[in-house]
């Protein structure tokens, strides 16, 4: 893997070993960031199941004010570090040492503000995860996201995500191999103040 763009293009980086996690391609990477390029310069952005932090690094490498990475793999944990300290990151990310849903229900540090870009990626054995997560997102972690946040899920393009789950509601759907990303956005008038439906774009 490398990075795609930004003050740390071309560099590489490592990936954990094994299937416990999934790396997303540097291609489904370039097309994600192609989408998030108006968005990402200054941008809080959540790294949730963060793995290597390829994803992540990548919002940092193109300006994000701040990354926040989750990840309870002790594995994926230790190449996270690596792969920062190899990139000589020393400031501008909080790292989560556990569960995305221990992170969600309580936080062990809030953002200075809210995140405006959230990326999920769970493990191949964990598809009820993208439920859970999207359900905390919606409603007791709402004060993560920013008004008008895009929440974006990376899953396989066989394993259909719901077009809504509470005020998120998907707005794109990406295909690219066998991988998708659906996109979701949040009101701009903020998750917590949004009303119970919201209409179809």
């Amino acid at each position: 893997m490398r990075v795609i763009a930004g003050t740390h293009r071309s560099r590489t980086l490592a990936a954990p070993a094994g299937l416990a996690t999934r790396p997303t391609s540097d291609r489904l990477r370039e097309t994600l960031f192609n989408v998030l390029a108006p968005r990402i310069q200054g941008a809080g952005f959540l790294d949730l199941y963060a793995g290597s932090g390829a994803v992540g690094i990548e919002a940092l490498s193109r300006g994000a004010a701040q990354v926040a990475f989750v990840e309870r793999a002790p594995a994926a944990l230790s190449v996270l570090r690596a792969n920062l300290d190899r990139l000589q990151l020393t400031s501008r990310f909080l790292i989560h040492a556990g569960s995305v849903s221990a992170f969600l229900r309580r936080p062990m540090a809030r953002p200075t503000a809210a995140f405006d870009l959230v990326f999920l990626d769970p493990p191949y054995d964990a598809a009820a995860e993208y439920a859970i997560t999207f359900g905390l997102l919606s409603g007791p972690s709402a004060f993560l996201l920013a008004p008008g946040a895009l929440v974006i899920a990376e899953h396989r393009r066989n394993d259909r995500l719901e077009a809504r789950y509470g005020v998120l509601h998907r707005t794109r759907l990406l295909e690219q191999g066998d991988a998708s990303l659906s996109f979701y956005a949040v009101p701009a008038g903020g998750a917590e103040k949004a009303p119970a439906t919201v209409p179809n774009h």
